[in-house]
């Protein structure tokens, strides 16, 4: 687990333009070591805005894979989807090879069923991480050494589909879990696991917003991922917070 390091930014289209630039450094440094990276997008404001950064940047898209951290499990077609979000914001706008794209089920596949799902994307995930000798064992499963896993965070310090206080938050055998009962909209979910996150070289966070500062000062201050499930993501080699003012203000 690696201690995190704070990164202060006047606001949040300035916070996004640093995650962008650190991000393509990162990648052309995984493929130069490794032949190629394996980062994780997120959603929300800041996530599709650093999606949407990358557009402008010069990238060798034909060796990065491409992940989800999770999903609104809905209609393939549900624009709330977190990977047609990306898609618009970024992936139908760069080279990226579609073998490359690795998207959760929809809620129209499998007959809906969520469970079978999250067994369908640990598979993914872990023949991903054996085809390219970049894996690391989780429980009982095998996930990829992500270059760099992108978090967005809730003010009450959710990430990915990790609620305080739930079963999800918990697991530390599976890489990917379901979500029944999300307190946020809509309610079934798929999610990568806090043991999934930590597999990645990088965490970093991407947040903004006065209504996120208490969430921010107990992640990086090491609260209780039950709590906070912020505190509880951290990278293999670094763990980063790229905040606006406003997050960062409840900060000693």
């Amino acid at each position: 687990m690696t201690e995190p390091t704070v990164r202060t930014f006047d606001d949040a289209a300035a916070l996004v333009a640093a995650a962008a630039d650190d991000l393509v450094a990162v990648i052309e440094q995984a493929q130069a070591e490794r032949g190629f990276a394996s980062i994780v997008l997120t959603g929300g404001t800041n996530g599709n805005a650093l999606s949407a950064a990358l557009r402008g940047k010069v990238i060798d898209w034909s060796r990065v894979d491409v992940f989800f951290g999770d999903e609104r499990f809905v209609a393939g077609d549900d624009p709330d989807r977190n990977a047609l979000q990306a898609q618009d914001a970024l992936l139908d706008h760069v080279p990226v090879p579609s073998e490359r794209v690795y998207t959760f089920p929809a809620a129209d596949e499998f007959s809906g069923d969520g469970e079978l799902a999250a067994r369908v994307y640990a598979k993914r995930l872990a023949d991903n991480a054996a085809e390219r000798g970049n894996g690391v064992a989780v429980g009982g499963g095998l996930v990829p050494r992500f270059d760099v896993h992108l978090l967005g965070m809730g003010g009450e310090g959710h990430i990915n589909s990790l609620f305080p206080h739930t079963d999800a938050v918990r697991e530390q055998d599976a890489t990917v879990v379901s979500v029944r009962d999300s307190p946020k909209p809509p309610p079934r979910r798929l999610t990568l696991t806090l043991p999934a996150v930590g597999a990645a070289r990088r965490v970093w966070f991407l947040v903004s917003g006065a209504d996120k500062a208490e969430a921010v000062a107990e992640g990086v201050g090491g609260a209780s991922p039950e709590d906070w499930p912020c505190a509880g993501a951290h990278g293999s080699e670094q763990t980063v917070w790229f905040l606006d003012g406003a997050a960062a203000s409840r900060l000693g």
